[in-house]
Formats: structure tokens, C-alpha cells, sequence
């Protein structure tokens, strides 16, 4: 029986245009990584399934990808009571969710050959279990650079910058960094006297955006607030205006909380120590939650330009215990990452990518016979001494084919040399884009101008 081909629902297959307009991305975000001096270093596709639970929280738990267990399954299926036990039975392994907690268990593996603070970056591809839809895929690409040692503040600084220099070389205008502090939310919290559910209230007001004020106050009423907790939370969500009011307003409101304070005294250093490095100035945004348990400092994420319909771009923050989950405590780590596929759709919607990153070939030259073909094969490798990438028609066919090959992969020049061509030492080069044709000698090939 024939199977008809297919891929699973939230992956992709990615043809040459697409990947080389994602190398271009990567390209981009990785000079920029090396630019700040920051290392490479790539993890396993999985992790062993208790390195990853109990990291996320309650919601990112539900989405990690299970690898079922070689041997005994029905043995081993037979002991367990109920589904949980059965998934802890059955699996001891899971694709990677993200890059941060691979990255920590990595540090506390090789503490002792470490320089700190470690800077690393990691390209990869990660997995979840998630419902797909329009930006939104169950296998994606994340870009993370993270600094682990070290509690200056002036990464947080550094990292905010390597998002706007990427964003804007990538030409991405309109694109916004909102920043926050999990200090004030912690000092929120503490204010209302309910520090306890620190947990359940940022939970709650990371779905503002998608879910809207109202049902944000029905789902901290389910959580067990009263109603007059949610009104300073109310409050609290409704501040607005430039950052500095935005700052002035948190004073007021949390004054009474030494957390809070601390946190609105870490954003005002973040946002006035290198204020003219940046080309597009972070945003003071308090509503921002990012429901990962591990954020302890600053939080950040970045949305596209309002004319594009799409989530988050990039996200990250400051975690001053996340290697403490594998037993090395103390030590406090800041990161951020990029989010490869959306940001991909991004410049696909705005028509962002320049045309080299959507081509290979440069120079196709004609076929014509095995005598000319023979002749175009020494300067075929001469152009690409030059660095030029260039072909060679793989047979000889008439003119008409070649052509039409040239023009469905978009090279931009071709180069035709016939018996006459031959006879008067000269090449007739074409240029696909404009139609223009000229007759160059062929010494001039050497340094002719693509």
C-alpha cells in the first residue's frame, strides 16, 4: 500500500529560499553574539525528563515532549495507578523545551573548567507540545545568549543592546523591548500581603494580553484574592505614561515594600546608565509577567511592529538560582533569546529580507557543447576563486531550457559562449534581471562586476 507523504501537525519542512533566508537570521544574531563575546555551545536534543519537570511551572509542565522508553513498556505500564505515574514510567527522557535549563545543567556539570562569568551562546532547535497555529509550531529554532556568574547589572544592559542591534540590522522598525523586574511584582505581591502567591498572580497577569482585564480579575478571584487585593492590583496594571512616570508611580505604590523598591531601583539603572547606546530606547512595561518560575531580576520581551499580527519576538531575564536546581546555588545568571521562526514571518510579511539573502548562485553558464562547455569550466573556477558562487548547466541543451532554468532559480547572470563567441576570444554575458546583454572579453572575467 502506498503511504501518502506527510509531517506531523506544528513542524516544517524548509525549502533552499527559506533556509537561506533563515541563515541569513542566524547569521546575523550569531556575529552579533560573537560581536559582544559571547561562546558557542550546543546541548542534546534531550534531557533526561526530571532535568526538564517541575522548571516551568504548571502550564510549560503540560507542554514538555515525551520519548517513550525502550524494553518492558507493557511490563512497566502494568505498576502504574494512575497517568502521571504511567508518563513517569514509561519515559524517562524529553526533548529539550528550552535552551536556559539545559544551559544551567551544563554549567554545574563543568563548574570546575568554567571561566566566570560564562558567556555562551546556543542556536538549536527546541520542542513543545503546544497547539499549532500562526506563529506558534511544536519545533522551532531558539537563539539564547546568557551570562552566568555574574550579578553586574551592565549585562542586563549588554543583552538589551544585542537586541537592538540585531533588530535593527535586520531593518525591523516599529519593534518594541518592554522590560520589567520580577522585584516589583515580588514587592506587588507583598504590598497586597499575599506574598505566597507571587506565583498565581504573575500567571494570571501574563494572560492580560490575551485575555483582557476583566478575565484577569475573575482568574485572581479563582486564585483566592479578595476583592480588594485585586483592586490595588487594578491599579497597579493601569500605570502609564513615560518610563520616568511609569517609575514615579511604582514609588508611590510600593513604597512600603523593600522588594519592590529594589526592583524599580534596578530598571532605573538599567534604563539611565548607557541611555545613547541604544537606537531604540527600552519600554518600562509593568503588565510584563513571563509566568517562568526561575525569574528573580529583570524580565524582557520584545514584540514586532504593530503592523504585523504576531506574539513575542524574543524573551528573556535575570535568574539568580537557576543552577541551584542541580545543586550549585548562588550563582546568578541573565539571558535572552530570540525566537528564529517568528521573527522569520516578521520580515517575510514586511518584505525585510535584502535580495542576497534569497539567492545562491550568481553566474550560470550555458551548455551549449563539450567543446565550449570544457572552456567555461576553467573560468567557472575562476569566478569562484573570486568567491562567486557559479554553475555550470549539467548538459548541453538548447538556450530556451538553460534559460528558464536560470529564471525559476533566480540567478541573476548568465554567461553564453558559442563557436563564434570562441573564435573571437569573447563571452556574452546576460544580466536576468534587467535584460540587458554585453560582450565581454574574456581576460575581463577576471574582474568584470557581478
Amino acid at each position: 500500500m502506498m503511504i501518502k507523504p506527510s509531517i506531523p501537525k506544528g513542524t516544517r519542512d524548509f525549502g533552499p529560499v527559506v533556509v537561506r533566508k533563515r541563515q541569513y537570521i542566524f547569521q546575523t544574531i550569531r556575529e552579533t553574539f560573537e560581536l559582544f563575546g559571547f561562546q558557542p555551545l550546543e546541548t542534546p536534543s534531550m534531557e533526561n525528563l526530571d532535568t526538564l519537570t517541575g522548571k516551568y511551572g504548571e502550564e510549560g509542565d503540560k507542554l514538555i515532549f515525551k520519548i517513550l522508553d525502550n524494553g518492558d513498556i507493557f511490563g512497566r505500564s502494568q505498576q502504574a495507578k494512575d497517568s502521571r505515574e504511567l508518563g513517569i514510567l514509561l519515559c524517562e527522557k524529553a526533548l529539550r523545551y528550552d535552551l536556559t535549563i539545559p544551559f544551567a545543567r551544563y554549567v554545574v556539570m563543568n563548574q570546575n573548567e568554567l571561566a566566570l562569568p560564562f558567556k555562551r551562546y546556543q542556536m538549536q532547535p527546541v520542542w513543545r507540545a503546544d497547539k499549532p497555529q500562526k506563529g506558534r509550531y511544536r519545533e522551532f529554532y531558539q537563539c539564547d545568549a546568557d551570562v552566568v556568574g555574574s550579578n553586574s547589572l551592565l549585562n542586563e544592559i549588554e543583552l538589551l543592546l544585542i537586541y537592538d542591534r540585531v533588530f535593527t540590522k535586520l531593518g525591523m522598525n516599529g519593534y518594541e523591548v518592554r522590560i520589567n523586574n520580577r522585584k516589583i511584582l515580588s514587592g506587588l505581591a507583598e504590598v497586597i500581603g499575599q506574598p505566597s502567591l507571587l506565583t498565581d498572580i504573575t500567571i494570571a497577569i501574563d494572560k492580560l494580553d490575551k485575555i483582557g482585564i476583566e478575565k484577569v480579575k475573575v482568574e485572581l478571584q479563582e486564585r483566592g484574592l479578595s476583592d480588594s487585593e485585586i483592586t490595588t492590583i487594578e491599579s497597579f496594571l493601569k500605570i502609564d505614561g513615560s518610563n520616568e512616570e511609569k517609575l514615579q508611580q511604582l514609588g508611590v505604590l510600593l513604597q512600603q515594600s523593600a522588594t519592590g523598591l529594589k526592583g524599580i531601583e534596578e530598571i532605573s539603572y538599567v534604563l539611565h546608565t548607557q541611555p545613547a547606546a541604544f537606537k531604540t530606547t527600552p519600554i518600562l512595561d509593568v503588565t510584563l509577567a513571563r509566568g517562568l518560575n526561575y525569574y528573580t531580576g529583570m524580565i524582557v520581551e520584545v514584540k514586532a511592529p504593530a503592523t504585523v499580527k504576531m506574539g513575542s519576538i524574543g524573551g528573556g531575564g535575570r535568574y539568580d538560582d537557576l543552577t541551584g536546581l542541580f545543586g550549585l546555588p548562588g550563582l546568578s545568571g541573565v539571558g535572552i533569546s530570540f525566537g528564529v521562526d517568528r521573527i522569520y514571518d516578521v520580515l517575510e510579511e514586511l518584505q525585510l529580507f535584502p535580495a542576497t539573502a534569497q539567492q545562491s548562485t550568481q553566474v550560470l553558464f550555458f551548455n551549449l557543447d563539450a567543446n565550449t562547455s570544457a572552456t567555461a569550466f576553467t573560468m567557472l573556477m575562476q569566478l569562484r576563486e573570486r568567491g562567486i558562487a557559479s554553475e555550470l548547466f549539467h548538459e548541453p541543451a538548447k538556450m530556451d531550457k538553460q534559460m528558464k532554468y536560470a529564471n525559476k532559480r533566480g540567478i541573476p547572470y548568465v554567461i553564453i559562449m558559442g563557436e563564434s563567441e570562441i573564435q573571437e576570444g569573447m563571452l556574452s554575458v546576460k544580466n536576468m534581471i534587467t535584460g540587458e546583454q554585453t560582450k565581454i572579453k574574456k581576460e575581463e572575467l577576471t574582474t568584470y562586476s557581478f
